[in-house]
């Protein structure tokens, strides 16, 4: 995503290598909104040729630090006193660079909203660093005693009957396995997975799935569009359609379900309720094949 605006202004661009087991205790969505204004900044206010960089320390303290640094011209320290504050443009207004002066007031909201701290270092003539901390926790996993008092529910099933397949269409792969997990242990259902909308819904019309999971924030189009994609097709229209989103406002929560979910749910995965609304879902699909045909008369 910010690739090609350094590349136009030849901004040269390093990224530390991650460990694999590295994580933090945040919103996906949201980190990724502080990154990419961090990293429009320094690319913006970088120098000709200059030089942006992302990098990470674990902290004693249990934090990650997320810091990115420029080869720009640096900020005084009064600037620097200066930075977190709404519509303050600290003398860039007169500048050729556009920009409304917020974005580092809501990055500040944000990382705190995620139990953070955000700061900025500078030094002029050389460059800035932006730097944010937050919480490091382990790799995501299902524990089958999990601490959060959620317990294994079983979806029902007719003995002898078929195998009930759950289409799940996720960018995410820490999410995708985790439903893979729950979804192992289910001996009456099976799982199959796709990264982005149209492999999805291409997927649900070849192999026909009893229940899609759908994700909103997708890579091309968006789960709301492929929702549609999937209502419009004669094959895919009866399939019920389950959201699960990291959009967790009740505005967002309402515009799915009219747009068609049959039930709406937020990340983090709450289980037991995860489980049943699949449950659910499955229901709707064995009806509808249970439906009678409706044959004309004279």
């Amino acid at each position: 995503m910010i690739g090609p605006q350094a590349k136009q202004r030849g901004i040269h661009l390093k990224f530390a290598v991650v460990d694999s087991d590295c994580y933090v205790n945040a919103d996906r969505t949201r980190l990724k909104q502080v990154l990419i204004n961090l990293l429009s900044n320094a690319i913006k206010y970088n120098t000709p040729s200059g030089m942006a960089e992302v990098s990470y320390v674990k902290q004693a303290s249990g934090r990650l630090r997320i810091s990115v640094t420029d080869s720009g011209k640096g900020l005084s320290p009064e600037k620097i006193a200066l930075l977190f504050q709404s519509f303050n443009r600290l003398g860039q207004e007169s500048g050729t660079e556009e920009g409304t002066g917020i974005g580092l007031v809501v990055s500040r909201r944000l990382v705190e909203l995620m139990q953070g701290e955000i700061g900025a270092q500078s030094t002029v003539g050389v460059g800035s660093e932006f730097w944010f901390e937050l919480d490091a926790v382990a790799a995501p996993q299902w524990l089958a005693d999990s601490h959060d008092g959620y317990t294994m529910i079983s979806l029902q099933g007719c003995p002898g009957a078929s195998v009930r397949t759950l289409l799940y269409v996720e960018d995410n792969r820490a999410n995708m396995e985790l439903v893979e997990q729950l979804i192992a242990r289910q001996s009456d259902m099976r799982l199959i997975g796709a990264t982005d909308a149209m492999r999805g819904i291409a997927m649900a019309r070849t192999y026909q799935p009893d229940v899609i999971l759908m994700d909103i924030n997708l890579p091309g189009i968006s789960g709301m569009q492929a929702l549609q994609i999937l209502r419009d097709d004669p094959t895919t229209a009866h399939i019920p359609v389950l959201a699960l989103s990291a959009n967790a406002m009740p505005r967002d929560i309402e515009k799915g379900l009219t747009a068609g979910f049959y039930r709406y749910l937020t990340k983090p995965i709450r289980v037991n309720e995860f489980l049943a609304a699949l449950d659910d879902g499955f229901k709707m699909a064995q009806e509808r094949t249970e439906q009678p045909l409706l044959l004309a008369t004279p």
